[in-house]
């Protein structure tokens, strides 16, 4: 629910929007339990249904997704990709591998994903797919070499989206806190690339922790 202290909107609104989202997925409703209780970082609600309608959307056969984390975005991109589709996703973490596959088997989605362990810098070289959609929400101080890395092998008229661009309202304001300079400088810099990239027609929208959505152009 986005009534915290780092929310990018106003606690009512918060409020509003958790009730018409109403959380009625049991399985996905444990994933947000789990990652509550051992906070472990996950899409936000609203965010991960925007994917899925996204997917659905544009009719995405091959997704990249850099940061898996326990698998809650995949298993909404698993949902809204068309039949037949697979998804590429990175993780470092072994212990977050093991808790998102068997989230996946449960979800009947797991041989739709497939998982390349390692960090995305090393493995995105060599992914030789051409992807329909693209998620960013992994090392926020390395956004913009995974945005180049990956666009290169995205179809033209495919679509980029990434996470936590308002990084809790640090990025429009003050940085709260030493260990968030880095982080929030990174997302600044990264802001004003994505929005101007050449190849991408992109914006950023306050969904979420704010959303960055962008179509490749060229």
């Amino acid at each position: 629910m986005k009534a915290r202290l780092d929310a990018i909107i106003h606690r009512n609104q918060a409020e509003y929007l958790e009730q018409l989202l109403a959380q009625t997925d049991s399985l996905i409703a444990e994933m947000e339990q789990y990652a509550a209780e051992h906070r472990v970082p996950i899409a936000d609600r609203e965010v991960a249904l925007f994917l899925e309608i996204t997917a659905r959307a544009i009719n995405a056969r091959r997704i990249l997704e850099i940061g898996m984390a326990i698998g809650y975005s995949v298993v909404h991109l698993a949902r809204g990709m068309a039949q037949g589709g697979m998804i590429f996703t990175i993780e470092p973490d072994d212990e977050m591998i093991r808790a998102s596959e068997g989230y996946l088997g449960r979800a009947g989605l797991r041989d739709r994903v497939r998982i390349e362990r390692g960090k995305a810098l090393e493995v995105m070289p060599r992914l030789d797919e051409t992807f329909d959609l693209v998620f960013i929400d992994a090392v926020k101080e390395e956004y913009s070499e995974y945005l180049e890395l990956a666009l290169p092998r995205l179809r033209t008229s495919g679509v980029v989206i990434v996470d936590n661009l308002l990084w809790g309202g640090q990025v429009a304001g003050e940085i709260r806190s030493p260990d968030q300079e880095r982080s929030t400088k990174a997302l600044r810099e990264f802001n004003q690339q994505f929005v101007n990239h050449p190849q991408l027609l992109a914006e950023v929208l306050s969904v979420g922790d704010g959303l960055g959505y962008a179509v490749k152009v060229s």
